[in-house]
Order: structure tokens, then sequence, then C-alpha cells
């Protein structure tokens, strides 16, 4: 080989061979409780706010503290950020290691880590020095001792080197007839390991998208050109048969049905392989909510009938739970809920969900607080793998500005996943209320069929940053004791973009319309009327604050609606967040809005983003308040404002 070539066959690794493949992974978790360990440390549910707790380094043997310093005069910005966040000296600067033979091997890893972090940003030539208390690790013999005072020095220097591009590029064996810059890989492009490695798995993938599961790369030859700087790639691929799947396994059940598990996965044998339908069924089961962790394998070869054996290894949740929660703003008091549940009840994912609520709190006198309690089951797989079975009985007691409202409703419907972003589903509700408003006191039995229709292809379900979310719903309903018939109409549209690949500045938009068509006003109860204004709605604005009022400036709602909001979300940290917005809305008595009265609010929100979704805090002010609006909303809760 010339000596300015270096050949890689198999990895990444100018000169000395491959480097030990590195992956990190962060694994967070809640519990429902937290506890304040120490006077400069704090945590709430399992979340270290700020602080620090010496607890955690108690059980060390033989603590010795260090200090590091990363030297690389060479590299930008955002390199020295990425060598600093890959350095495990680094990161646990404040916690000490165990003796010298802990220093030692921690440099030693932590060596490996930066050329792979290196290798990820194209350095191919890059060198890494690192010395403890003065001398190389590469000097220092295995017993070494560092006796003087602590903190020992480390220091960390980094040469990265050229940045490297791709060169010549091949494609051989099954994969000869793909276009190698379909997949990422283009001449003068990113040569860094992370893409190649990536567009090797694409490779893969649009093989196996053909039914083939058998289908890896065979060889990987990889030759950095140090005199131009160029990476030069050629993959062999071997694409293998096609197949369907074969018996499909299932291993680490205890208390959810074995039986039930393999039908959940909706991989029929004969079936042709799809690796997007063997992403949909880990997802499904995942969604079952019975099991911490699901892993699906395909067997290393076919079976004797041609096809694919399926194993499926699951990890089970603690079958019960319970919660509670709470919501806060200064126009509408302060809400509390809870919940219990079961998610096995009997041994195929059928969950039991009581909870309750009560809201208004010092905001309400106590005779005027707003009470929910209710009962909700669920069955997985009535109608095949996607469905599920729904029941339940809600009661609620509330007193609104517009309205007083008893009511107890029971409901039984299925749901329908047509694929991963679109889900249909119908249901009958039997409701029975006692309404007190501004027509008088009414009782009512309504009888509806609500249909709801839902396209979601968000990246994220508690904090996206880019996709499209649009619900349409359509409601006939028939009041069995007074006769009124009525149809009630409603779109939701919710977009979000990402405005730079880190998605430190995400645009969230929302636009929901609604109708009801039939009937009068006062023929329509008061709880299905429209509403606007508050935390969920227009901040700045008090609870149902928008709209037709009656003589006393108390709200009636409408037959119509519209809302839209505007926020950018602006990453200030990985964990704090701030976000402008506005929002506004109107409604109308007649069936169509009426766009001439619009209400505008605009505030600032803080975000403090968790496992379990951000924490939310918004200030808003009505931009064109009407006597008796609040001059400010203050709002805290659980999760973006949609």
């Amino acid at each position: 080989m010339p000596a300015h070539e270096t050949q890689m066959s198999g990895g990444f690794a100018p000169g000395r061979g491959l480097p030990r493949a590195l992956l990190f992974a962060l694994v967070c978790s809640t519990v429902l409780a937290g506890e304040i360990r120490h006077a400069a440390a704090f945590e709430i549910f399992g979340i270290k706010l700020w602080g620090s707790s010496k607890d955690e380094d108690a059980d060390i043997v033989d603590p010795l503290r260090y200090s590091v310093t990363i030297n690389a005069p060479d590299a930008d910005k955002d390199l020295v950020k990425t060598l600093e966040n890959a350095s495990a000296l680094k990161n646990d600067e404040d916690h000490p290691v165990s003796g010298s033979l802990g220093l030692m091997a921690k440099a030693r890893a932590d060596r490996e880590q930066l050329v792979a972090a290196l290798y990820a940003d194209a350095r191919y030539e890059g060198v890494v020095t690192i010395t403890i208390d003065g001398k190389s690790i590469d000097e220092l013999p295995p017993d070494a001792e560092f006796k003087g005072p602590q903190p020992v020095p480390v220091v960390v220097t980094v040469a990265p080197g050229a940045k490297f591009t791709l060169g010549n590029i091949r494609l051989k064996g099954d994969a000869a007839g793909l276009a190698a810059a379909d997949f990422g890989l283009i001449a003068g492009g990113d040569a860094g390991s992370g893409a190649v490695l990536k567009a090797e798995a694409l490779i893969v993938r649009a093989l196996k998208e053909e039914g083939r599961p058998l289908a890896k790369v065979t060889d990987r030859e990889i030759v950095a050109e140090h005199a131009s700087s160029t990476l030069d790639v050629t993959l062999t691929v071997a694409a293998g048969p096609v197949a369907g799947y074969g018996d499909t396994t299932v291993e680490g059940t205890e208390k959810v049905d074995r039986d039930f598990t393999e039908y959940m996965t909706g991989l029929k044998r004969g079936q042709q392989y799809s690796p997007q339908e063997i992403d949909d069924a880990r997802d499904r089961l995942l969604g079952l909510e019975v099991f911490n962790s699901v892993t699906i394998k395909e067997g290393d070869s076919l079976d004797a009938s041609g096809n694919i054996p399926i194993g499926v290894q699951v990890s089970e949740r603690k079958p019960r739970f319970f919660g509670v929660g709470g919501t806060f703003s200064n126009t509408e008091g302060l809400g509390l809920e809870g919940y219990w549940g079961h998610r096995n009840l009997f041994g195929q994912a059928e969950k039991l969900r009581i909870d309750g609520s009560i809201s208004g709190i010092g905001s309400n006198s106590l005779s005027a607080l707003n009470y929910n309690a209710g009962v909700m089951f669920e069955k997985p797989g009535v109608l095949g793998p996607t469905s599920k079975f729904f029941t339940g009985i809600k009661t609620v007691f509330e007193h609104p500005d517009a309205y007083d409202h008893f009511s107890v409703k029971g409901d039984v419907g299925v749901s329908y996943d047509l694929d991963k972003q679109q889900r249909v589903s119908a249901e009958f509700d039997l409701d029975y209320s006692r309404i007190t408003d501004a027509f008088g006191k009414h009782t009512y039995l309504i009888a509806s069929v609500p249909l709801q229709y839902v396209y979601d292809n968000r990246d994220n379900k508690l904090n996206p940053t880019r996709g499209f979310r649009f619900l349409a719903y359509a409601e006939p309903s028939y009041d069995i004791l007074n006769g009124a018939t009525f149809l009630k109409l409603k779109g939701e549209g919710y977009t979000y973009q990402s405005l730079d690949t880190a998605s430190r500045f995400v645009l969230a938009e929302r636009a929901t319309l609604g109708s009801i068509v039939g009937t009068g006003l006062q023929n329509v109860p008061a709880d299905r009327r429209f509403y606007s204004g508050g935390g969920g709605s227009v901040r700045g604005y008090s609870y149902q604050g928008i709209g037709p009022k009656d003589i006393d400036g108390q709200p009636i709602g409408g037959l119509s609606f519209f809302e839209t909001s505007v926020e950018m979300r602006i990453g200030v940290t990985d964990t704090i967040g701030i976000v402008p917005f506005v929002d506004a809305g109107t409604v109308s008595t007649k069936s169509f809005p009426d766009f001439s009265d619009v209400k505008v609010g605009a505030g600032v929100g803080l975000r403090y983003i968790t496992p379990f979704g951000p924490l939310r805090i918004d200030a808003a002010v009505p931009l064109n308040r009407d006597p008796g609006d609040p001059h400010f909303g203050i709002y805290a809760g659980i999760g973006q404002a949609f």
C-alpha cells in the first residue's frame, strides 16, 4: 500500500486498527415522589433540578479526584463542544474515580471515545494525547500511583487534522444497481463515520424493503487518501432471497398472555417480510403499555419452508399505576387530579382506569367547585391488532361562569388504526344532564354518535419539533326528552416546523374551527356549545370569557367558534426554553364564526423539559380587552400548550 494511504477494512481506524464501537444512552425514569437529599441539591420526580449530592460518591473505594483540561487549539467551537461532550473524563470531573488504576482506565477509554468523535467529524488524521500528572498514559506503568495533591491534573490534547470528504464510491454485489447518492454517499460529501454507517444501514434497509430479511453488508473497504484528504468507500452487499414470516416466538411474558402477544404483532406466517411491519409490531406492543421493553429479532437463516423466524423478547411493567397532577392560573384557580389504573386486568392488556379531579380552588367558592369522576375500560385487538374497544362512564358537576352543570355520561365504541399515522373511531354516547344557564333550567337526555378521524405524524407527542396533526370530528345528536336534533362539527390542525438542525427554534401553529347546525342556540345544551378563552385556548382572557354574554356579563356560548395560536419555542439550553406566543379567538351565536370580533392575547412562557413532558408557565395579556376581562393571565401545567 502506498505510504500516503491508509486502508480500513470493516471499520474506521487510520493506522492503528478499528476502535471498539461506542454506544451511549441516557435512560430517564420518573417516580411519584421526589426528595430533598441535601441543602444544596433538589430533586423532583427523580429529576435533579440543581446542585449535586455527595451521597452519589459515598460508595467509591479509594476515591481519587482529578481535574481535566482539554486543549484543541486547531478545532472550531463546534468540534471543541463535541469533544467535551464525548469526554467521560470531562463529564464526570465532579466525581472521583476509584484509585490510580481507575483514573488510568478512564483515561484510556476516554481516548477511544475522543478518536471516535474525531472520526464522526471526518477527522481521520486526528491525534489524541492524554497525560496524567504530566506523564503520557502510554508511558505510565500499570501499577502507577498518583500520590501528589488532589485533584490530579489530567491534560487532553487533541490535534484534529484535516477534515476529509468522500472520494470514490463503489457499491458491489447485490447493491451494484443502486445509486450511492440516494443514500447520502456523494463525492465531495460528508465522510464522517456516522454518515458512512448511516448509508450502509439505508442500503440494507432498501433491500430489506424488497422482502429480503437476510440482506447485509458482507465487505467494507475504506481507504483514506491523506494527500487529498478524501475517503474512498467500497461496500459489498448480499441481498438474500425474498421470504415470508415464519414462526413467531415470544419470551419474557409472565402475566401477559403469550399467544395474545404474538397475535398483537400482526406478523402472519407466510406473509412477505417487511422491515416497516417489524417496526410497527414493536411500536404496537409498546403501545399496549404492559411492557417496559420490546425487542424483535429476525432469525439468522430461513426455516425449511423458506420463511424467516421472528423472535420477540419482552419485559413486563408493573400492572398497577397511579398518579397525581395539577394546573394553576390566576383566572381559573388551582386544579388537582388523581388516577388509579390496571394495565393488564385479565391478561390481555385490558386497561381499567379510575380518575377524578377538582378545580376552581381559590377562584370559586367551596359550593361552586368543579368535580369530575370517571371509570374507563379498554380492550385492544378486538377487530385486529390495530383496533381497540373502549367503554366508560363519567360524572361531571361543574360551575363555569356560563352555566351550572351536572351530568352522567356513558359511552361505548371502537377505534381502528388505518396505519401508523391515521386513526378512526366511532362510539355511541348516552348523556343525562341537568343544566342551569342564561336560558333557564333544563334537563336533557342526549343520544349521540361521535365520529372522529386523526392524522398525526409528529416526531414527538410530548414535545414535537416537526410534523402535523389534523383532527376531523362529527357528532350527530338527538335530545330524547326535548326532541331537538343537531350536528356538531369540528376541525383542528397543528403544525410544527424546526427552523434549525438542532431544533433550538421551533415554530408551532394551530387552528381550530367548529360549528353546530340543525337547531337554535337555546336548544343546544350549554356544555355542548362552543366557548373560547383561558389557558388551553386564548391566553390572557378568562376561562370561557370570549364570545356572546347575557345581561349580567356571563358567557352563553355559541354555535360556532374559531381559534388560532402561533408560538416560537426557543431552546435556551437542553432543558430550559422560552416561548413567545400570540393567541386569537372568536365565538358566534350563528353557525359560522364572526371574524369581525376576534379577541387577541399575547405573552411569553417558560418551559422546563422533563422526560414526562415540559413543565409550563405562561403569562399573557389581552390585547383588545373589554370591560370585565382580566388585565393579565398566568397559567401553569405539564405539557406544551398544544
